[in-house]
């Protein structure tokens, strides 16, 4: 299978032969996770960077309750936050959604790309500037968007993010995530979860059967939604 996180990288920055080499040489050695294992915990110390080769992870926030709030899923292709090793201590935890394929990566590793590979720093701060970014439409989803239409705009993403990286297909991509996941990333209940997802099927937005989702018209349910791709700054 190729490498996602050539594919990503590719979309900010046309890499040299030297430099796809490099990023091979570095997912030589994986892990297998097993699923909903905590790869760090908030508080923790960093002393590696994670990449996903395979599989869903997510960042996440316990509240005082104890209830999770999901901040953000790593898809095959993400790092775990690429400059993770500045900071002292987590402010959040990272853990696997399915069984995941991670790369563990040192500092050593990293120093020596942002100093004899410019063409993969450049592409690298790219995609840290993607996350923000990212981030930023996650709020604007959460905080402005009806549920009906916080669900589709996620599954908008989620394909084309998968499809980037050749995980996903043209109108179909997998979702391993519970209804309870669901909830805890958009801020809603299992039970609205619920509803709105028999509502997208029965308006024929999505059909949902097992861990995979079909869209059968891409552009409909990007307009349902409100869904503009620009804040994922992918280039043709």
């Amino acid at each position: 299978m190729p490498n996602p996180l050539i594919l990503k990288l590719e979309r900010a920055n046309v890499l040299a032969p030297e430099d796809r080499a490099r990023l091979e040489s570095i997912i030589a050695q994986t892990r297998k996770i097993a699923p909903r294992e905590d790869l760090i915990r908030e508080g923790e110390v960093p002393d590696t960077v994670r990449l996903v080769l395979d599989g869903f992870a997510c960042r996440y926030k316990v509240l005082s309750n104890g209830k999770r709030s999901i901040v953000g899923f790593l898809l095959p292709g993400d790092f775990c936050d690429f400059h993770v090793a500045i900071l002292s201590q987590m402010d959040h935890a990272i853990a696997t959604i399915t069984p995941c394929t991670i790369v563990e990566i040192s500092r050593a590793t990293i120093d020596d790309l942002n100093e004899n590979f410019p063409r993969i720093t450049r592409a690298l701060w790219w995609a840290t500037l993607v996350d923000e970014a990212t981030l930023r439409e996650w709020l604007v989803n959460i905080g402005g968007r009806p549920a009906d239409k916080k669900v589709a705009h996620l599954f908008c993403e989620l394909h084309l993010r998968l499809q980037v990286v050749g995980h996903a297909g043209e109108n179909s991509f997998p979702l391993p995530l519970t209804q309870e996941e669901l909830g805890d990333t958009l801020g809603i209940s299992t039970v609205h979860v619920n509803r709105v997802l028999q509502q997208l099927r029965e308006d024929g937005l999505i059909q949902h059967q097992g861990r995979v989702v079909t869209v059968p018209d891409v552009a409909r349910l990007r307009e349902f939604a409100g869904f503009n791709p620009n804040y994922l700054h992918l280039k043709p």
